[in-house]
């Protein structure tokens, strides 16, 4: 998507006009995905169209760049992912009739070129481009290469740029998120820490991290809770594990185990308030058994998560998986019905009813009734609202839940409520402010969340008690999520958010304090409006008066 972004800016800066009508355009140019099958048969379907309509077609993508020798590519401008920045050229040469194809690996285009959002209120961001990994059926190492990581400096240049423009969410995206940065001698942890100190205070604009396996994550879980912590980090993270079967992942290639896996989820788990957990599942891998299988359904019904992509498994050409023996297609699409089944028996949001959450407004629905925001976990909610509200943030109570999202209203919040000059606001998760001394306050999490121009505090300096009683009930008593299904090439994407916690008052070293209490007993009282404090009068003076009454009544009685 960002790809596409980036040369549709490009040509649009040259002159070129996109045009919704295929029929009306001059020339085509299809970008193309490589992980699976039918994504690449969506590819030649419009090759086909595209000849047939006689109009002049540029390819770009992993499709020719891992596969420049198809046979649909013949006679077909194509241009690889590290030539981006040169897709006006490639425009301009098929447009006079010749046919291009750039497909050298160069140095990574720049992040500053012209772009063309999809959705101007988000950008999203490659902070780098290949991977470390070399699992067994991915055909996308093949076009993206190894790991070639952009500069933090350079990173922080674009969202110092972004932000300016306008721009309320950023997503960071990779490969794998969690190797950044180890072949230029950084890490995750320093990029993400110096792109929260350039986001405005106000929690106007919110960074979403993108997909990270679990090997680069591990020696680095402390400092990435401490980050998803932030009030300017949506606390979610999509962490593929693949198969809950260790002998499958070895014969992926995945480099870690089920345990080493459960490790992340339950750290980040127990450190991050509301945490919101994605995966990814293949079925049918070469050599998946039905106890293997089991496994991977055992793993699903442990942790309950929010968001489950699954998928049958796609043999790709020169991958070595494609030579593995096949598990039968039967059996494979049976499976993936299983797990569906499994997951879709989930109740995500329930519970969220009369919740008060803050949320980021970025689109409209399909619908065009509804405009689209998420919770700081990442939780879709639809609100009636004018239009004017995109590209906002602003408090909702949610008033009825679905399958897939939950519906609220926009509610009125004094501007001294709101981070940066206000309290903690009333909810079930974990809702994150500033106290009016600029400090930070969190409640029911183990690590404090800080103004955007602070870092959290040292995660083994801050453990606090919590009142869930241990990981299992974490797993298993969910509350909210968040469901979302993207039909695409016939591969159902779903991502879902959940878990529901107690609240609790604590003191920033994990201590329940008195003074806490009454403060947030005073804080309670002082939002009653003096319409509230004459009710409460009434229902007093009524009240004495029915006393009163009695006890004359009583007197009367006994009197006669």
């Amino acid at each position: 998507m960002s790809d596409s972004e980036y040369m549709a800016g490009q040509l649009s800066a040259y002159g070129y006009a996109i045009n919704d009508n295929p029929e009306e355009a001059d020339l085509w140019l299809i970008n193309t995905c490589t992980v699976k099958s039918p994504s690449q048969s969506a590819m030649e379907t419009l090759i086909l169209k595209s000849k047939s309509a006689r109009k002049p077609l540029v390819v770009a993508g992993c499709v020719p760049q891992g596969s420049k020798d198809l046979k649909e590519l013949e006679g077909v401008s194509i241009i690889g992912v590290q030539q981006i920045d040169r897709v006006v050229e490639v425009v301009e040469e098929t447009l006079k009739g010749h046919e291009v194809r750039l497909l050298k690996r160069s140095t990574l285009p720049a992040l500053d070129l012209p772009k063309v959002r999809k959705n101007r209120f988000v950008e999203i961001l490659p902070i780098n481009v290949g991977c470390l990994g070399a699992c067994t059926y991915c055909k996308t190492k093949h076009a993206r290469g190894h790991l070639g990581s952009y500069t933090v400096e350079s990173l922080v240049n674009r969202v110092r740029q972004v932000i300016s423009g306008g721009v309320k969410e950023i997503w960071l995206s990779s490969e794998d998120t969690g190797a950044y940065g180890r072949d230029i001698g950084v890490n995750l942890p320093i990029l993400l820490n110096a792109i929260v100190a350039e986001l405005p205070p106000d929690r106007s604009t919110i960074l979403r991290i993108g997909m990270t396996n679990p090997p680069f994550i591990l020696e680095h879980l402390n400092e990435i809770a401490k980050v998803l912590c932030h009030p300017c980090v949506y606390s979610f993270l999509h962490v593929p594990v693949q198969s809950g079967s260790d002998f499958v992942l070895k014969a992926m290639n995945r480099e870690y185990t089920v345990g080493e896996f459960k490790v992340v989820v339950d750290t980040l788990n127990q450190l991050v308030p509301g945490m919101q957990i994605a995966t990814d599942i293949i079925c049918g891998f070469p050599g998946e058994t039905d106890e293997d299988f089991a496994e991977t359904i055992k793993l699903i019904q442990e942790y309950r998560f929010p968001h489950v992509h699954i998928s049958q498994f796609y043999p790709r050409p020169g991958t070595p998986a494609a030579r593995m023996k096949k598990v039968p297609s039967r059996t494979v699409k049976n499976r993936s019905r299983e797990l569906t089944s499994v997951f879709e028996s989930f109740t995500p949001y329930h519970g969220m009813e009369g919740r008060i959450e803050k949320i980021w407004i970025t689109e409209t629905a399909t619908d065009g009734i509804y405009l689209v925001g998420h919770t700081k976990g990442y939780i879709q909610v639809l609100v009636v609202a004018p239009k004017s509200m995109l590209g906002t943030s602003t408090y909702v109570k949610i008033t009825s839940v679905g399958r897939w999202s939950v519906f609220g209203d926009v509610i009125e919040i004094p501007d001294d409520n709101i981070c940066g000059g206000g309290d903690v606001l009333m909810g079930d998760s974990a809702i994150f402010g500033l106290s009016k001394d600029g400090s930070c306050s969190i409640e029911e999490t183990e690590c404090y969340a800080c103004d955007c121009e602070e870092r959290c505090n040292d995660m083994d300096t801050h453990k606090v008690s919590t009142n869930i009683t241990n990981q299992e009930d974490r797993r298993i008593n969910g509350g909210s999520s968040n469901y979302y299904s993207s039909m695409k090439h016939g591969v159902s994407l779903r991502w879902l958010i959940s878990r529901k916690q107690k609240n609790w008052l604590g003191s920033k070293d994990g201590r329940t304090s008195g003074a806490g209490e009454k403060e947030e007993v005073s804080r309670e009282l002082a939002r009653f409006s003096y319409i509230d404090w004459a009710l409460m009068g009434v229902m007093v003076l009524s009240f004495a008066c029915a006393m009163i009454s009695a006890i004359l009544y009583f007197f009367i009685v006994n009197s006669s």
